[in-house]
């Protein structure tokens, strides 16, 4: 697939996505997510990939849904991809839903304002990093529609219902330092820092950590989100550690500590990942 509305940078282990419309505030359209989906593809099947960064280019990273249909925006509803009773699903969550199934890490480098969407999208990446010149905004009731990209589910699990209602019910735009502290951001940076901070995490797992292993607890930690108890939990961890325990990686792990050397781990994510959710099943859509 071309890419028009993001770029795809691959290079030493991370993959960079960025949002490119700078001329529009990136601005986020049908065909962004198509390429933003199509990319994570790539990254998915790429070994050589270990994570993926997301970020913006120009002087945001996201400034919402391209509005430059006017009134009539939000009309059709969603995306031209449709449900069995021909509901428009949601672009967003399309984007979303991709970015919670992703392989690997994904951390979101937020070097500029963020709203609707462009916020809502950063909700999966595993954490967010965060300009001090970023804003951010929860605008929907604003715009007269109502959360989207699964954030009903994502945003009250990471900064916990009454900061999550505050801000979606009031729909304002507020600063990185009010992200930070209402945990939406790890971290917040000088603009010429951000980027080198991320890829400083960024490398720590590339270079240090199995790649299966790191998928695995990824998809592990997410699932859990939803679980009804502990016990959940505990049969997946036993199941894993069962399966990881006897691989060629365990055993690289432990030899290489004992050898004081640094791992080369063997295992491909492409190889495909041991299932710690017999029985599971993705919720169909509607």
């Amino acid at each position: 697939m071309d890419f028009q509305d993001i770029l795809l940078d691959i290079s030493d282990g991370i993959a960079t996505i960025t949002l490119n419309r700078p001329d529009k505030l990136n601005a986020f359209t049908g065909r962004m997510m198509y390429e933003i989906i199509a990319a994570l593809d790539i990254t998915d099947a790429d070994d050589d990939v270990k994570v993926v960064i997301f970020t913006g280019a120009g002087r945001a990273f996201c400034a919402g849904a391209d509005l430059s249909s006017g009134g009539d925006t939000f009309a059709k509803g969603g995306s031209d991809v449709q449900t069995k009773q021909g509901v428009p699903r949601d672009g967003g969550g399309l984007v979303s839903l991709r970015i919670y199934e992703s392989l690997k890490p994904v951390i979101g480098v937020i070097n500029g304002p963020a709203v609707g969407v462009g916020v809502t999208m950063t909700l999966p990446m595993d954490f967010r990093l965060a300009s001090d010149t970023a804003k951010f905004g929860f605008v929907f009731a604003k715009r007269g529609i109502v959360p989207e990209a699964c954030s009903s589910y994502f945003l009250p699990r990471l900064v916990g219902i009454s900061q999550a209602t505050e801000w979606v019910f009031t729909g304002r735009v507020f600063p990185a330092s009010e992200a930070l502290a209402g945990g939406l951001v790890r971290s917040v940076h000088a603009p010429d820092d951000l980027m080198a901070a991320a890829i400083a995490i960024a490398r720590e797992i590339a270079d240090n950590t199995a790649p299966v292993s790191v998928a695995m607890s990824r998809k592990m930690l997410w699932h859990m989100l939803g679980a009804s108890h502990p016990m959940e939990a505990h049969r997946a961890d036993s199941r894993g550690i069962q399966q990881r325990g006897r691989s060629a990686d365990s055993k690289e792990g432990v030899v290489s500590f004992l050898e004081k050397r640094a791992a080369v781990y063997p295992d491909k994510v492409s190889g495909g990942l041991p299932d710690v959710f017999p029985g599971w099943e993705e919720p169909e859509f509607f």
